[in-house]
């Protein structure tokens, strides 16, 4: 037994060892122009610790299969196997150390799938680099490939006592020796080996909660480069790699000249043109509220006074539609103004999120601080990553949270206490709960962070996500809609105690949820209405109450509301400004699994995209057929997934 556990515990850290040597060396290499110190490189080691632990135990798996097998297998063969794994893996992990290091320089994003696009035209991917940076490069390849045998030498020589070495041992000698080693041996032997196989799946998947392991679960900074040292290129590579399709060849349903025509006729202007003014100023403060599921169907249902009284006082949206039926699309749609895909999600793929314009990084270009909150694990899906990368100063997940509370709910901190701590957050100065505030909000941190001329604080709600338990009970037999009304009583006494301080003065309060949900029982993706969503504005900053009917898009969020700011937005191509008189053709996508929806004012269409049928259409248009109108949402995939693949 002894001898199996020093076989797996010294490959397990010369692997280790050598991820946590090679972030140093990428930090030293890559040190001119990121200014960083020395406490930032034991920072950067700790914070990447969990994914490098993770990539180690994806490679330890091998050896661990080796160990249970010789239990019962004899011979030379683990000696001979962990040779022959050690080879092929210390020449392809320095490639990959030493690509990464060196390429950073010049992509400025760690290794990911991105390289294979080069692996067609090598000499074009070398070609602004010198003959002499190329063969110093292979050379430390090779270096490195060499100190990793060397070191892996003495696993595979501690691999020798796994096996018998007889020759060719017959039955009875493999009999005597089980014999000899006992049944019962083996049996702990191997009880010993699941158990470390179960610690190892542990660090795989990055510990027992929802998400599971993923690049941005080591973003802790506002600095990227520190973000980015952080993370192990294999374990980026290898997630990115999983992740690679085709996106070049995806809903090709016309040829590039005729997709745009019928691309144009949908009239994505990224100008705001003589914008009705609905703001008492330019640089409002700004609030974000997303709220977990929240269709329109529940304001219609008046299971929601507060957020049907704030659609009274404020701006109301009324005809807007979520993009897509998930949080992680809702969020990139809201935030990046970006559409969504029926079976591609944005967000876990770094590589191509971090490209995306976000409402955050056009903030900040204009002086404001930047933060984002949420009650549960903000790791979940990449979302960490993609919030970092595209502007947001910081990003709060439940871990942030006192542990009483972390798991107040299924998926992570109740709204009362998350919207207790948006307060605090946000609030000019100390003061006391206010009348109507929720219990515990003076346990929680963070009290009185956001500091700067402007902010734009966006929160996350998910008390409101199935399985609907909440700590209220207003609405007797109906959880779903009982867990939407606890939503509204959270944001109804969220904006009581805003409205009772100096901030709302100067406040711009926007809320609006990352998809709808089926409710009641029954309503499908045939029905528009199952996607309809509220996007309320309401604030000091908001001039006067005002209902929007033009048909929206979630997407639609960025444009209008920078428009109201005067920042120009011309980088978000796929979110038009409602107010503006370019807004010329008002329309509605949605996608959801395998599916696309469309609606305008003459009616609504639904295709079901895998079996090319139409599961529903209306039309008050007489004499066009419904292959005519299908062109529309045919055309706007074609194009958005050609703009996707580019990225």
């Amino acid at each position: 037994m002894k001898a199996r556990l020093k076989y797996l515990g010294l490959f397990f850290i010369i692997i280790l060892t050598t991820f946590l040597m090679m972030k140093v060396v990428f930090m030293l290499y890559n040190a001119k122009g990121n200014d960083f110190g020395v406490t930032d490189i034991f920072a950067v080691l700790w914070h990447g610790l969990p994914l490098d632990l993770s990539t180690t135990s994806y490679l330890t798996s091998i050896p661990l299969l080796v160990s249970i097998l010789s239990l019962w297998m004899s011979g030379k063969w683990p000696r001979l196997t962990t040779k022959i794994y050690c080879c092929i893996i210390a020449p392809l992990l320095s490639l990959i150390l030493v690509a990464d290091t060196v390429l950073y320089r010049f992509w400025q994003f760690k290794l990911d799938a991105t390289i294979f696009n080069y692996i067609d035209s090598p000499k074009e991917a070398v070609a602004s680099v010198s003959v002499w940076f190329v063969l110093v490069a292979i050379l430390c390849i090779a270096t490195l490939t060499v100190l990793l045998l060397i070191a892996l030498k003495r696993v595979w020589r501690t691999a020798e006592a796994l096996g018998w070495r007889d020759a060719e041992p017959d039955a009875r000698t493999v009999f005597s020796k089980i014999s000899k080693g006992g049944p019962g041996h083996k049996a702990l032997s191997f009880l010993v080996l699941l158990f470390t196989g179960g610690v190892l799946f542990l660090m795989i998947r990055g510990g027992i909660g929802r998400s599971t392991m993923n690049v941005g679960y080591v973003y802790y900074s506002q600095n990227q480069f520190l973000n980015h040292s952080a993370v192990n290129p294999a374990f980026s590579l290898l997630s990115s790699s999983l992740k690679v399709q085709k996106f070049d060849k995806l809903y090709r349903f016309y040829d590039p000249a005729v997709c745009d025509s019928l691309f144009a006729q949908l009239q994505y202007s990224t100008e705001s043109l003589n914008s009705d003014t609905l703001l008492t100023t330019r640089r409002p403060d700004i609030m974000l509220i997303i709220m977990e599921g929240c269709g329109s169907v529940f304001l219609d249902k008046n299971f929601t006074p507060n957020l049907n009284h704030l659609a009274e006082e404020g701006i109301f949206f009324s005809h807007c539609y979520a993009n897509s039926f998930r949080t992680d699309r809702g969020l990139v749609c809201a935030l990046s103004g970006y559409p969504s895909f029926p079976d591609i999600s944005v967000m876990k793929l770094p590589e191509k999120s971090r490209t995306l314009p976000s409402i955050a990084r056009s903030l900040v270009a204009n002086g404001y601080s930047t933060h984002f909150l949420y009650g549960g694990d903000i790791n979940f899906t990449n979302t960490k990553s993609y919030l970092l990368s595209t502007g947001f100063q910081q990003a709060r997940g439940y871990e942030t949270f006192p542990l009483s509370v972390r798991h107040t709910h299924s998926w992570g901190v109740q709204d009362h206490i998350t919207l207790d701590t948006l307060y605090n957050i946000i609030k000019p100065h100390p003061n006391p709960p206010l009348k109507g505030g929720n219990p515990g909000a003076r346990v929680l941190p963070h009290e009185g962070e956001i500091e700067g001329a402007h902010s734009f604080t966006a929160c996350l709600t998910l008390s409101s996500h199935e399985d609907w338990q909440v700590p209220y009970s207003r609405i007797k037999n109906d959880h779903v809609a009982n867990a939407m009304a606890y939503l509204d009583d959270c944001i109804g006494k969220l904006v009581a105690r805003l409205k009772a301080s100096p901030a709302w003065d100067n406040l711009l309060l926007i809320i609006l949820p990352d998809h709808s949900i089926s409710y009641p029982a029954g309503i499908t993706e045939a029905n528009p209405e199952r996607n309809r969503i509220p996007i309320i504005w309401t604030g000091g900053a908001v001039r006067k109450p005002r209902r929007i009917e033009a048909i929206c898009n979630q997407t639609d969020l960025a444009a209008t509301m920078l428009g109201q700011l005067g920042i120009p937005h011309s980088d978000f191509s796929f979110s038009r400004d409602v107010l503006s008189s370019s807004y010329t053709y008002p329309c509605a996508v949605h996608t959801f699994s395998g599916g696309i929806s469309f609606i305008d004012s003459t009616g609504y269409i639904v295709e079901d995209l895998n079996a090319k049928k139409i599961i529903k259409s209306e039309r008050t248009v007489k004499g066009e057929s419904k292959g005519d109108f299908l062109s529309l949402p045919h055309a706007y995939l074609q194009h958005t997934i050609t703009d996707f693949a580019e990225r």
